[in-house]
């Protein structure tokens, strides 16, 4: 069902796992508006800058909108027949471990309901994994470890109630920004202490009171160091930890013989945070990829439990460890078995009495007894063959995996590959056997729980285009033509709900945490109007926090400590590979683009893959502002444009993990990082690879606009949609003799009018084409990079523009320069021009005067630094 036009329907966004409530209604043109939910408790109507721009991306350019098999149209049948009967000729030949499911943290918790039932309930195996591998599947690994189960004790709330915060590998300004807001709100109004972890200094980093540049991996050395400390100041929750924790002592006397002059911070900021930490008893420790994506991940994470087990602040008002989830249903992943070692409801697939209850449940009586592959075995056993049908949803990773190149390889290798994405346009699509469209976000109904356990509704509000159907109808036809429909017999999204909440309850009988069996009997009209609530939803609890009452989940009800000792990342610096290469998100962009792309907003703040490096290395390289930057690992390359800040220490680079085949081939960070993983939890080492830097040598640079879409042919490229089409850089290093003709090649102009401006003895090469007098595209062309006001000319394609080849603004059109503020697009120059005509001395004036920062927040370190550059400059 959709909504009316101009009727706002209760959503939730489909970005980070903060779940934020969205308002959404049909603007009657085909798109939508979206406006935060003022009445959702996650986001109480804040947005950030990509929630905001949701509205931009609901258009069909990009939509692959009927099953394509071996790129050719087809019908939804002759797609599904072959699925069926491929994947049943595998298992028949192969059996079920040389088939694989590779999911993600995009699917609603119904698709991942019925993905999970069909591959481990009737095909038999548990071949099943999800890019949430990537991101979280070390907490997951880390919390069983302590608690017994997946459970995160705390709630958002903790985050007003806390009087100390401290953010372990966490960029939450930009990653995360409203839980970011609501942290800085707590700091306005009572006071709450910030401290930061984090080896790059970052927008999050600013706001703090305490950063914390700690070396690359050394997070267990840091809080074994807060442990020693707790220990040797008494500060032991000797009460707590007698009757509720095992393991104690043996985790105290390794954190004893830990160094923590590994962690490469002086006593004194050492010293600091152990005085703020245990001083504080209300703290919470917020951690994040940089804990996650570790081969030692999960000892990372248990080294933070433990510090909360040892003082018992846990599970209480403002206290507590807490992972924030990257994916806006990470957490629905974990709780219906999406990983390859889990099964439904927290259940465990080596128990022999869960897997008993499982399958009398679903009727199944086939359930593996071992663990499938995860996320990188899965793609090595593509590689090696054992796996010889693959089905890929929502998920892209030929790009996000480690050692990518490779995967994708494998994947292109694979017998039988089966891709359902909204688009066809991605590095892996690209690659598949059978392409099933399946609805996007706006069209999709169902439910997502975010980092807090709280489960919220996904509503459709647009009509499905063309012929997407819904992922868990998908799964659920070919489940029936593999010969098992009355097992997924399902009417509605309402009856896979109804059925898991029914399977919850079966997991309570083993004393499970996760619980929503009130919710069992749920009628469609039920589920309609189901408001945004927080598990377990049983009858004997509601919501609220976990292990206050010290009652854990292992056999016994204790929680355990570990022994941990810190371990170096398993790349090591070299004199081949100097550098350590750290990978991350931006803040306008999200995983590879497929959704935040189609925006010209959020195309508008970073509109070019980037390294950060530190000036004393670029200066050691020879490198100078804006050169191209080749990246060299024992796995691939990269070429990205250099940006030289101190943001990053000696020795460390920072390089975003946006950038794809479709927008800047050469830009894959992946690439670059091998597949080196966790052991216990198997989740990649994706920020600590080795690599080394040197300067790429075109023969020459340029800058392109077009009012269409335009796909280049040279050794590096950028492109970003703009407000008025495309802009993309360039470089090359072949030899071009006709710059007009590669040009008209590069716009599909053949008979357009040109004008052009040459220099051939300097390399420089300026080309404008026009309908009449309106700008078509603009080609600049220079040995050099190319100086030009981009931030202007991205505005011309399709205006009056006979001055385009002048590559300036007129004067009377102020340039605006790069966007700052990406809620409100306002640019860097505008707040400049701002800060001098109107005489603004702080971050809030600017944004009474430009609303700039006024909306979610992320840009305000940007627009501080802009303000003190201003005032620095005036002073002199």
């Amino acid at each position: 069902m959709t909504s009316e036009t101009g009727v706002e329907t209760r959503s939730t966004c489909p970005y980070c796992g903060v779940g934020c409530g969205v308002l959404i209604a049909r603007d009657g043109a085909g798109g939508i508006t979206v406006r935060g939910d003022p009445d959702h408790p996650t986001n109480k109507g804040r947005l950030c800058s990509k929630g905001s721009a949701l509205g931009e991306t609901v258009g069909l350019e990009t939509r692959i909108l009927q099953p394509q098999i071996d790129g050719a149209p087809a019908t939804w049948d002759s797609a599904l027949d072959l699925v069926a009967q491929r994947f049943s000729d595998t298992v028949a030949q192969h059996g079920p471990d040389a088939v694989a499911f590779y999911v993600s943290g995009q699917l609603l918790t119904e698709d991942y309901y019925v993905a999970n039932k069909l591959m481990k309930g009737f095909i038999g195996s548990a071949n099943i994994d999800t890019n949430s591998r990537l991101c979280m599947a070390s907490t997951v690994a880390g919390h069983k470890r302590a608690f017994g189960t997946d459970t995160v004790p705390g709630t958002y709330d903790d985050l007003e109630e806390a009087d100390l915060i401290v953010l372990v590998g966490s960029n939450l300004a930009w990653c995360h920004p409203i839980l970011y807001q609501r942290i800085m709100a707590a700091r306005a109004d009572h006071g709450t202490k910030l401290v930061v972890i984090d080896p790059r200094k970052t927008a999050t980093s600013d706001g703090a009171d305490l950063h914390l540049a700690l070396r690359a991996g050394s997070d267990v050395a840091l809080f074994n160091a807060l442990l020693a400390q707790i220990d040797a100041r008494g500060a032991c929750d000797a009460q707590f930890t007698a009757d509720h924790v095992d393991g104690v002592a043996q985790a105290i006397t390794a954190a004893h013989l830990d160094d923590p002059t590994q962690t490469g911070l002086s006593p004194e900021d050492l010293t600091a945070f152990c005085d703020l930490w245990i001083g504080t008893p209300k703290v919470v420790t917020i951690f994040s990829q940089g804990v996650n994506q570790s081969s030692s991940g999960t000892d990372k994470v248990n080294a933070i439990l433990n510090c909360h087990l040892a003082t018992g602040r846990i599970g209480t008002p403002g206290a507590g460890p807490f992972s924030v989830t990257g994916q806006p249903n990470a957490m629905g992943g974990r709780e219906v078995g999406g990983l390859a070692n889990m099964l439904a409801c927290h259940l465990d697939i080596e128990n022999p009495d869960h897997r008993a209850a499982v399958g009398a449940f679903w009727d199944a009586p086939n359930l593996p007894s071992n663990p499938g592959l995860k996320a990188v075995e899965m793609f090595r056993a593509v590689a090696d063959g054992r796996i010889k049908a693959l089905w890929i949803i929502h998920s892209n990773p030929a790009v996000t995996m480690p050692d990518a190149n490779a995967v994708a390889a494998a994947i292109a290798a694979c017998p039988f590959t089966v891709v359902s994405d909204i688009t066809a346009q991605t590095d892996t699509a690209r690659l598949a056997d059978v392409i099933l469209p399946a609805t996007a976000w706006s069209e999709k109904s169902g439910t997502v729980t975010n980092s807090d356990r709280m489960m919220s509704r996904q509503r459709a509000v647009q009509p499905a285009p063309g012929q997407a159907r819904p992922d868990w109808h998908i799964l659920a036809e070919v489940a029936a033509r593999m010969g098992w429909a009355e097992a997924f017999d399902f009417a509605s999204e309402a009856d896979v709900f109804a059925e898991y909440a029914a399977l919850s309850g079966v997991a309570a009988q083993f004393g499970r945490d996760f619980d929503i069996s009130a919710l069992a009997g749920i009628s469609a009209q039920g589920y309609a109007e189901l408001a945004p609530l927080r598990w377990p939803q049983s009858a004997q609890k509601q919501g609220g926090r976990f292990f206050g009452d010290g009652v854990f989940y292992h056999p016994g009800g204790k929680a355990k400590m570990l022994p941990v000792t810190m371990r170096a990342p398993a790349a090591q610096i070299s004199a081949a590979y100097p550098f350590r290469l750290n990978t991350g998100r931006l803040r306008d962009q999200w995983h590879t683009m497929t959704r935040t792309a189609l925006s010209s907003r959020l195309s508008a703040h970073m509109a070019e893959p980037f390294v950060d490096m530190h000036p004393d290395d670029a200066a050691r390289l020879g490198l100078e502002p804006a050169d191209l930057v080749q990246l060299s690992s024992l796995q691939g390359q990269a070429i990205v444009r250099l940006h030289i800040t101190k943001d990053v220490a000696k020795g460390d680079l920072f390089v975003p993990i946006h950038w794809t085949g479709e927008n800047a081939p050469s830009a894959r960070v992946d690439a670059l990082v091998a597949d080196v993983v966790d052991p216990i939890s198997g989740q990649p080492e994706s920020k600590a690879a080795v690599v080394s830097a040197e300067r790429f040598l075109p023969r020459w640079y340029g800058f392109a606009i077009s009012s269409r879409s335009f796909t280049p042919d040279c050794a590096y490229w950028a492109r970003a949609r703009t407000t008025s089409g495309f802009r993309a850089e360039l470089a090359g290093t072949d030899t071009i003799a006709d710059w007009e003709a590669q040009a008209r090649t590069l716009f599909d102009l053949p008979d357009a009018r040109v004008q052009s401006l040459t220099d051939a003895k300097r390399g420089r090469h300026r080309l404008a084409f026009y309908d009449n007098e309106v700008l078509l595209a603009a080609l600049y062309i220079a040995p050099q990079p190319v100086t030009l006001m981009r931030d202007f000319l991205v505005g011309l394609p399709g205006t009056e523009a006979a001055w385009a080849l002048a590559g300036q603004a007129r004067g009377d059109t102020p340039d605006p320069g790069p966007v700052v503020c990406s809620c409100f697009a306002v640019g860097r120059n505008t707040v400049r021009r701002a800060i001098t005509q109107e005489g603004l001395t702080s971050v809030d004036r600017i944004g009474a005067s430009l609303s700039a920062g006024t909306n979610c927040g992320s840009c305000k370190s940007e627009l501080a630094a802009i303000l003190r550059e201003a005032t620095s400059l005036a002073q002199q």
